[in-house]
């Protein structure tokens, strides 16, 4: 049988050993330079005779790793008839500008590669995302980041629909074990699928869009709290919002302070302590703002017990409920304005501290993540959680040890998932733990399924209703008939699904040292 190898043949035709050449469909790799001309070297003899670009015969081709052509290959050392090895990318010789680089997956604005190939397809984010958990129709996580975000960095593709089903509740990013980016790939083809792909004139847009600027309609209702709170007590209203806006019917509205935070800071003239030396910058948020002043009020009160100056810049919506709708020009625009303002903070020496869990989320892990705005790493590392500044730096367990209640107070507590993302699930039940009188029971680890403006959306409202389900079970069965919880839109579906009064941490604290 006759051999088709490369080698030399002798008189009887039997193939010499040596390299096989290339089948017909064959061709080793080779770089071509960028006017596209091949060195004369290159050229070979194919079966027929014929010089084919790119073979240059086996025992004039250069050794390299992978039989590439190195750059230098076609430069004869004198006296030699052979081309010198250069040992193929490495060589010196080799100039980069002369090729050009393939990317199969052009970057963009935000280029994820790095952590969409650290994907593995292990699926813990799909086993841990409680949207998945009840909804058979939601692809998951793995679907929604790194495998969408290959999918979208060609130019004809379109974000699926799917990506609006996303709470946002990011468990994702703490269930994956690889820490692939996913909750920041979520954002952006989110956004991306608002911007291009969504119809600025329909309903889900709009009623996105006001679910989203929040802070926007509560500030003009709290200039007329207790008429904006009867209009809302109407009978039929929440029905006539959800034909008209599809917003869930069967949510109560919360009610709007009738004296708001930032009103009660001017009335009693600001700070009452001057202490260069332990200052924080009060991050309140929208809704500590607007509906329940008390946490804001308790939170000044505890710091300054231990002896904090409170200083509370001007601000804006932390972004949180703009991400989870993909509204990002409109969280850009408060993004912009909160960084410089907390900037001028921090360089006074204060830390950042936000009494909801969402917003420090928010400005630890989503502004760095989505936005390039000069001094948003400074406030990203100087940003922390009431409690959790507390107990970094104050003696909290001394403090507390010794406290006793007259009347045992007994609490069911949810961490919120922006909490478990930030390492601060059990923080409650442990400052409170040896306090006398004091029961605090840990509900589990499941999401109570509002997630911000997740479940006030029509659509949604059952299933926001079934993630909580586990939730309202083991609140119930809990020693205590009062919740407790670091999250606003978590404390009321603990109270939507049980008719439990909610409290925040803060509170008790105050109650307890202050």
């Amino acid at each position: 049988m006759t051999g088709t190898g490369g080698g030399d043949r002798d008189g009887t035709g039997t193939p010499a050993p040596g390299v096989p050449e290339a089948g017909r469909d064959e061709q080793p790799s080779i770089f071509v330079p960028d006017d596209g001309t091949m060195p004369e070297s290159t050229a070979s003899a194919d079966r027929g005779g014929r010089r084919v670009a790119g073979h240059a015969p086996a025992a004039d081709r250069a050794a390299t790793d992978g039989g590439v052509e190195s750059a230098g290959s076609g430069t004869q050392s004198e006296g030699s008839a052979t081309t010198s090895a250069t040992g193929g990318s490495d060589s010196a010789e080799l100039d980069p500008d002369a090729y050009d680089p393939v990317d199969v997956f052009p970057g963009g604005d935000l280029d994820l590669r790095e952590g969409a190939d650290s994907c593995y397809k292990c699926t813990s984010c799909d086993t841990s995302c409680p949207v998945a958990e009840v909804d058979e129709e939601f692809p998951g996580p793995k679907f929604q980041g790194p495998e969408q975000w290959r999918l979208k960095r060609k130019d004809d593709h379109d974000i699926d629909e799917s990506i609006t089903s996303c709470s946002n509740c990011m468990r994702c990013d703490d269930a994956c074990p690889s820490s692939v980016p996913l909750s920041q790939m979520h954002n952006e083809a989110r956004g991306q699928y608002v911007d291009e792909q969504m119809e600025t004139l329909s309903r889900e847009y709009v009623r996105n869009r006001i679910l989203s600027n929040y802070r926007f309609f509560a500030s003009i209702a709290s200039k007329v709290p207790r008429l904006a709170n009867a209009a809302t007590k109407i009978p039929g209203a929440m029905t006539l919002g959800e034909k008209v806006l599809g917003i869930a019917g069967d949510r109560e509205f919360p009610e709007f302070a009738t004296q708001t935070f930032r009103e009660w800071w001017t009335d009693r003239g600001g700070a009452r302590i001057e202490n260069s030396d332990k200052r924080v910058a009060y991050f309140h948020g929208c809704y500590s703002n607007y509906n329940t002043p008390e946490v804001g009020k308790a939170m000044v009160r505890v710091y300054e017990h231990f002896g904090y100056e409170v200083m509370v810049p001007p601000q804006k919506c932390s972004g949180t409920p703009m991400f989870a709708n993909g509204m990002l020009t409109d969280a850009r625009r408060h993004a912009e304005t909160n960084v410089q303002n907390l900037i001028e903070a921090i360089g006074e020496g204060a830390d950042v501290i936000a009494s909801c869990t969402s917003c420090s989320l928010s400005l630890r892990q989503e502004y760095p993540e989505l936005f390039d705005i000069h001094g948003i790493e400074d406030v990203s590392e100087h940003t922390f959680e009431a409690l959790e500044y507390l107990r970094i730096h104050e003696d909290l367990e001394g403090e507390l040890s010794g406290t006793e209640f007259a009347d045992e107070r007994a609490f069911a507590y949810h961490a919120p998932c922006h909490a478990r993302n930030q390492g601060l699930s059990r923080q409650a039940v442990e400052t409170f733990r040896d306090v006398d009188g004091v029961t605090m029971e840990d509900v589990g680890d499941s999401c109570s399924g509002i997630s911000g403006t997740y479940g006030w959306k029509a659509e949604k409202y059952e299933t926001s209703m079934e993630i909580g389900a586990e939730m309202f079970e083991h609140m119930e069965d809990a020693e205590g008939d009062v919740g407790m919880t670091e999250c606003p839109t978590c404390a009321m579906q603990m109270e939507h699904g049980t008719g439990y009064e909610v409290e925040h941490p803060l509170q008790l604290l105050e109650e307890t040292i202050a």
